[in-house]
């Protein structure tokens, strides 16, 4: 009995740290499968708990996104990555040491006037924004571009 006790805490200890190891998982908030909390409360959480500038960079990148289209829907995909949708994906909005990241699921259909697009520049369909501490974001042209991927997914065009 006391061997089986032992055994069942040992599989409850590696399941919490496989758990608390997974990639999603790394901010603490976990995805809320019951519907508890809203997509858009989830990411005010991951937003909260950021706490330094990369919290300060997501919080205005959001509030750009929402004011470039009032209709787009927050997501919260991945086991802990925001999503913002309209007609279909529009941007993801990661958070990484060095950098946030914004990853437009169609980029390199869009045209980049402003020359925003500064990662993932190789790729045949997405392309990336990486925000280092410190930058500033041409908020005109990311309005834009938000703009245009949502007119791009309701054309139901692929490219």
């Amino acid at each position: 009995m006391a061997q089986r006790l032992r055994m069942a805490k040992s599989t409850a200890e590696r399941a919490a740290k496989k758990a608390a190891a997974r990639p999603g998982r790394r901010a603490g908030i976990k995805a809320d499968t019951k519907g508890d909390k809203s997509a858009s409360e989830l990411i005010g959480a991951r937003i909260a708990q950021l706490a330094d500038w990369r919290g300060d960079v997501l919080r205005h990148v959001r509030k750009l996104i929402k004011e470039a289209d009032p209709e787009i829907t927050e997501e919260w995909k991945w086991r802990g990555t925001p999503v913002w949708s309209h007609g279909g994906g529009v941007c993801t909005g990661e958070s990484y040491k060095q950098v946030v990241k914004l990853t437009f699921f169609k980029g390199a259909s869009l045209k980049d006037p402003a020359a925003l697009f500064n990662s993932s520049l190789d790729g045949n369909v997405r392309r990336a924004i990486d925000i280092h501490e410190g930058e500033a974001i041409d908020q005109t042209a990311l309005k834009d571009l938000i703009r245009a991927a949502v007119l791009l997914n309701l054309s139901g065009k692929k490219k």
